[in-house]
């Protein structure tokens, strides 16, 4: 077996339609600042808290029963395990960013449970052997045995390529042989209700170099489509996105983690294989989305029912879903379609819902997740933190879930940041995403070495000095973010007046020399966003942004006697930027409002020429990035207000 080792999530090195090419996993390290510290929180708190939560909720002791080496009955959903191979997936890319014996033993003693539990013909899922043995591969529509398999694949992956470990790879490949005799060979024609598998062995097919692996990636997608699986609820075969096959579908559409599932890994597929169908589904897709179906956050996924995207334009801000797994699957979309084509909208996209939706899920203490993330809440109350709250009274992020998919899945994005920091192809090296950060690149052969220093995202200087580089002349590329309408570029103190090409990256290309220092100055200047009309929920609504951050109110933050449902902000007002310490620190904008008095009475309707007249008082309000919201208590919040 031929295997290529050293690279991240993704390694398209060989990829036959890949304008940019993923770095070595060590090529980039992120070395101090608002990334440094989600990092850090993430190896020191989150990463043993799940490895905590995973042994409380009975994940582990559902691997020791199906292992025979535990008793008791099986807890959690049947797909507990995959909870698990998130997780290790999580510590074997944070192992290979920085040693841990103490995460090392827990990962060891995971693995260790894994090896034990897989049966002599390959067969893992815990749920099955120990509650249903009779019934292995009856119910792909709702089983997730393959979803598991496919989480079961990445987590092997990143312990052969950070830590050149290949326990997991062995399990993994011995399961995978038997998905294929069962499944495959043996004539069957079925596909998973829940999309993961399709880009679990295209990564596989990319370590070992196995035909076979793509093959069968090809297969489950080319499966999908026929209206076969039975649904969900008041949904239909759409709802797993077996409605329309791949290559004619027009629409993201049905339970958004799966849709946004099945778009990464036939992105994958587009970019092992070329053929133009897929990649123009793909592009129809993005287009509905991002037109039609996106929060202004990044969140995806508008209906708490099904988990699901709703129609076009259906945006609602206080009963929105936008599950946290939908953002992280999004990222892994959005960067694909980057690596594939080198534009910048995706890598905008990456950022927005980086900063906005995926990093509102975690409290700043690591040791907490929301699960849905809504836009508006009223007083705290009906905050759905998870998928099953049921009795509304949640007031802080819950440690865990019953049903706790997200917690892990940011674990695994934290531990491999840096692999979506920068690309480099035979041209030169592009950097897509801004923090403190050193970069080892190999550029034409030769090594390149560049320092990156920032405050982002709470400021938009960003320096770059070269430590090493050929003497050959190479380019540098830098993200132009849409949301930034002024900047400043300079080289060496010079102002240089460069222009974005038509894939929004400033390109500098030259021959460098050791020591030269380019400065990239984003203005962050705060402003008021408005909605497209036809979000019927939004109108008459502005939200503040500043940078990449989407900002909300919180009444915490509100004199004592404002409501957030009666006031309005005046777009006409100065909007003052302050520094604050509180959730945490970062930069907090103070806005002119105005508090309503309406003196309806009892009413909640009355004849139109009957409506009192609504008293407005000045008053000044006070927004925090979305992202720190919740963490002091759950009261009102929301990010779209009424303007004046």
């Amino acid at each position: 077996m031929s295997v290529q080792t050293n690279f991240g999530p993704v390694d398209n090195q060989k990829s036959k339609e890949s304008l940019l090419r993923t770095l070595p996993y060590s090529s980039v390290q992120i070395t101090d600042g608002f990334w440094a510290s989600y990092q850090l929180i993430n190896r020191v708190a989150s990463l043993l808290h799940g490895f905590s939560m995973l042994e409380k909720a009975g994940n582990l002791k559902n691997l020791r029963i199906a292992a025979g080496i535990g008793t008791g009955e099986f807890a959690g959903y049947r797909f507990a395990d995959s909870d698990v191979y998130k997780w290790l997936e999580a510590v074997a890319w944070e192992l290979g960013r920085v040693p841990d014996g103490e995460l090392a033993a827990m990962g060891d003693q995971a693995i260790a449970l894994v090896e034990q539990a897989q049966e002599a013909n390959g067969y893992l899922n815990s749920y099955y052997q120990v509650v249903k043995p009779d019934e292995r591969w009856t119910d792909l529509d709702h089983g997730h045995e393959l979803y598991c398999a496919g989480h079961l694949i990445q987590a092997a992956v990143a312990y052969k390529r950070a830590l050149d470990d290949e326990r997991l790879l062995d399990v993994s490949l011995k399961f995978v042989a038997h998905i294929d005799d069962v499944l495959v060979r043996s004539g069957r024609e079925e596909t998973c209700g829940h999309p993961e598998i399709e880009m679990g062995l295209v990564e596989l097919y990319r370590l070992t170099g196995d035909e076979r692996h793509l093959e069968l990636a090809q297969i489950f997608i080319d499966r999908r489509g026929y209206n076969k699986m039975r649904g969900h609820a008041g949904y239909g075969a759409v709802y797993q996105q077996d409605h329309v096959p791949v290559r004619e579908a027009v629409e993201v559409a049905g339970h958004a983690v799966r849709q946004l599932y099945l778009t990464t890994g036939v992105t994958d597929l587009y970019m092992e294989r070329g053929e133009k169908a897929l990649i123009q589904a793909m592009d129809r897709l993005w287009a509905d989305m991002t037109q039609h179906k996106l929060y202004v956050t990044g969140g995806l996924g508008s209906r708490f029912d099904g988990e699901a995207f709703g129609g076009s334009y259906e945006l609602p801000s206080d009963t929105g879903y936008c599950e946290t797994c939908a953002a992280i699957a999004s990222l892994m979309w959005n960067w694909r379609l980057l690596l594939i084509t080198g534009d910048r909208r995706y890598a905008d996209l990456f950022e927005r819902t980086l900063f906005n939706a995926v990093l509102s899920s975690p409290g700043v203490e690591g040791k907490s997740y929301l699960y849905v993330n809504p836009l508006h809440v009223r007083s705290g109350r009906y905050v759905r933190a998870s998928a099953n709250t049921g009795t509304g009274e949640a007031r802080l992020r819950p440690a865990w879930h019953n049903c706790a998919c997200c917690p892990p899945n940011v674990m695994r994005l934290l531990s491999s940041l840096s692999h979506y920091m920068a690309t480099a192809n035979e041209s030169g090296v592009q950097i897509h995403q801004y923090a403190t950060a050193q970069f080892d690149v190999v550029v034409q052969g030769e090594p390149v070495q560049i320092a990156m220093e920032s405050e982002y995202p709470w400021q938009g200087q960003i320096t770059l000095t070269v430590n090493a580089t050929p003497s050959s002349s190479w380019a540098l590329s830098l993200r132009l973010p849409a949301w930034c309408r002024r900047h400043d570029l300079r080289l060496n103190g010079g102002t240089i007046d460069y222009q974005p090409g038509d894939n929004g990256y400033l390109t500098i290309e030259r021959s460098w020399q050791v020591d030269d220092v380019v400065r990239l100055d984003l203005h962050m200047e705060p402003l008021f966003v408005a909605p497209h009309p036809r979000i019927d929920a939004l109108r008459g609504c502005v939200s503040l942004q500043r940078g990449p951050l989407v900002y909300c109110f919180e009444s915490h933050d509100q004199p004592d006697d404002v409501d957030l449902l009666d006031v309005a902000v005046v777009t006409s007002g100065a909007l003052t930027e302050t520094a604050v310490s509180v959730p945490n620190d970062s930069v907090a904008i103070q806005v002119t409002g105005q508090m309503l008095s309406p003196t309806w009475g009892e009413a909640l309707y009355l004849p139109l020429d009957e409506r009192p007249q609504t008293e407005a008082r000045p008053v000044q309000l006070n927004a925090i990035p979305y992202f720190l919201w919740g963490n002091r208590g759950m009261k009102s919040m929301r990010i779209w207000v009424p303007s004046k």
